[in-house]
């Protein structure tokens, strides 16, 4: 019996040259070793892939129609029911979801077939080959107003556009969407294929308002006079901080502000009207993805040290292994079981951050060891930036302005199984609901919503 073909690594560039630029890491596949993935494929007849995926993409089919030279066509399958086929194939965690499912999931069969590497190949085919991808729908009289351009919203918008509805889209920044666009860094996900997505829900008819802050700007009740049904997907853009002395020092960023800045407004540019400050050695505290995201984005700035902290081991880390791999090969110091005590600064400015050793106790409510102090291990670690990356909460201006919602203790909006508020024909999914969670299970959110919209207007 030959032995199984192992899975494709996708190219990169090399951790020399890409800490110099912010151009895209990840390369993609090529043709040759698209079609050897696909070919590594087995065509379940009970994909348990598909059950791993939040938007239901029929995965084995357009991984077939890849192996078939057919690449148009699976991208044509998959837009079905992904939308953002190039963000999602680059940014989704497929290795907890559709990979982690994958038949092949282990060493002897040569690991998990390379779902979202194959996905971003037919999204970029087709961008590549020009083209668009849009039907021609028959319009209704239905008006929805969409709250926030993030991956929930824009899933929405789709969604309700391709049935025909009229659908304006109200966005704070003065760029849509969201987390997309302001919080992933440009060596992740090029904001230019970001905006051909986009691009392609406007020649569906959507309408896009930018430096609209709902709850300011509008209240959410004049959308409700005006549109048959409104949508809310705000996210979660509020940092969470550590509550210690020192966090109101110069130097100190969130991680949101710190990447907004740098990705939306171009603070890496010297004549930004919003410039970020780079320190020589700064530390980031936090392990997930956005934490990888700002220490790597420090790095690419110039700082010339850049330290993760995290109170817990590698092993308990919730970024994606590939960011982690990535941040290491970069040169990122990983100080682990290491938690902040406070920020020390002078005349105003970071100097330094206390820090203590810890050690991993019994788990969790959530599984996790928890993390306890060993005594007398206090030490000061040499930074003159800090960035913090502990997660975020949803915003509360429509908290604060909309008394007809209801919301949740920690500020999310309560929403029932269709995705409905309490306030009828108003819905809401993504980090607003769900709090701080993955792009492809907003947007799978979302699509629940949007066929719940499109069921009561269509009983309406």
């Amino acid at each position: 019996m030959p032995e199984p073909i192992n899975r494709q690594r996708m190219p990169e560039q090399p951790p020399q040259d890409r800490i110099k630029n912010f151009s895209e890491v990840a390369l993609g596949f090529d043709d040759k070793s698209a079609k050897t993935e696909a070919d590594r494929c087995l065509n379940c007849k009970n994909a348990r892939c598909v059950q791993g995926c939040p938007v239901g993409t029929n995965i084995p089919l357009f991984i077939d129609l890849i192996k078939k030279n057919k690449t148009i066509d699976a991208y044509l399958e998959i837009i079905k029911n992904n939308h953002l086929p190039g963000i999602c194939g680059r940014v989704c965690p497929q290795e907890e979801q559709c990979e982690k499912l994958c038949v092949r999931n282990n060493p002897k069969a040569g690991g998990a077939v390379a779902i979202g590497a194959l996905e971003r190949y037919a999204a970029d085919f087709a961008a590549k080959n020009g083209l668009i991808a849009d039907a021609p729908v028959q319009k209704n009289n239905f008006k929805i107003a969409v709250v926030g351009s993030g991956p929930a919203s824009l899933t929405v918008a789709a969604e309700l556009a391709a049935y025909g509805c009229e659908v304006t889209v109200f966005e704070a920044f003065h760029k849509p969407g969201g987390v997309l666009v302001y919080g992933i860094p440009e060596f992740r996900l090029p904001k230019a294929l970001v905006q051909s997505e986009i691009d392609a829900l406007i020649r569906l008819g959507v309408k896009i308002e930018t430096n609209i802050v709902i709850g300011k700007t509008l209240l959410l009740e004049d959308l409700s006079d005006e549109f048959d049904a409104v949508f809310i997907g705000t996210g979660a853009g509020l940092p969470l901080f550590l509550n210690i002395k020192g966090e109101n020092l110069n130097g100190v960023y969130s991680a949101n502000e710190f990447l907004t800045r740098v990705n939306l407004m171009k603070a890496y540019d010297i004549d930004s009207a919003t410039p970020v400050f780079v320190g020589r050695k700064v530390a980031v505290v936090g392990a997930g993805n956005v934490a990888m995201d700002a220490a790597r984005t420090a790095l690419r700035l110039g700082a010339g040290e850049v330290s993760i902290v995290y109170r817990r081991s590698r092993e308990e880390m919730p970024a994606r292994r590939d960011e982690i791999n990535n941040a290491e090969e970069e040169g990122i110091i990983f100080k682990l079981l290491t938690a902040p005590v406070e920020i020390i600064g002078e005349s105003g400015k970071v100097t330094g951050m206390q820090c203590i050793e810890m050690q991993l106790g019994n788990p969790d409510e959530k599984g996790r060891r928890r993390p306890i102090p060993i005594p007398d291990s206090e030490y000061i670690l040499d930074c003159d930036e800090v960035i913090i990356a502990l997660g975020t909460s949803p915003n509360p201006i429509i908290k604060n302005s909309s008394s007809f919602l209801k919301f949740n203790p920690h500020g999310t909006i309560a929403v029932n199984e269709a995705f409905e508020t309490s306030k009828e024909y108003i819905y809401a999914a993504g980090d607003a609901v769900t709090g701080a969670a993955t792009v492809i299970l907003a947007m799978g959110n979302g699509k629940t919503a949007a066929q719940a919209i499109i069921k009561k207007l269509s009983g309406k």
